[in-house]
């Protein structure tokens, strides 16, 4: 973008929302929504959820928002509460759970990331930051 174009304004939509049976994210930016390195997102998790084993091939910021979430990474276990924020390095493996609260997280990365779960060698893209 060069000093006389105007900052992109995104409105997310219907469309820009995944439900999976660990959470939901709702896109924010992302290629496909006119940024051109970095996808954010907004998840939300519902008491007594966990999302699968998985490894991310780009680093990750989680900014908890709303309630706390535990994360198992790299063999370690942190609970990480609203207002406090996680690195996740890129290529770690990764699990994402709930206790007896929803909880709600920005979570920022380079564009172009993604996913793969132990024991299937393909990996996926995440639709919300593409």
């Amino acid at each position: 973008m060069d000093a006389n174009s105007f900052a992109c304004v995104i409105t997310p939509s219907a469309g820009d929302v995944t439900a999976t049976p660990a959470a939901v994210m709702t896109g924010l930016a992302a290629p496909s929504r006119g940024s051109a390195e970095l996808s954010t997102w907004q998840v939300r998790m519902e008491p007594g959820s966990a999302g699968p084993e998985h490894v991310i091939d780009r680093e990750q910021v989680w900014m908890l928002t709303v309630g706390s979430i535990e994360v198992t990474a790299g063999g370690r276990t942190e609970t990480v509460a609203a207002g406090q924020t996680l690195v996740v390095p890129a290529g770690v493996l990764r699990q994402f759970r709930t206790g007896g609260e929803p909880a709600e997280a920005l979570v920022a990365m380079s564009a172009s990331g993604r996913a793969s779960v132990p024991g299937d060698e393909e990996s996926r893209a995440l639709p919300w930051a593409e």
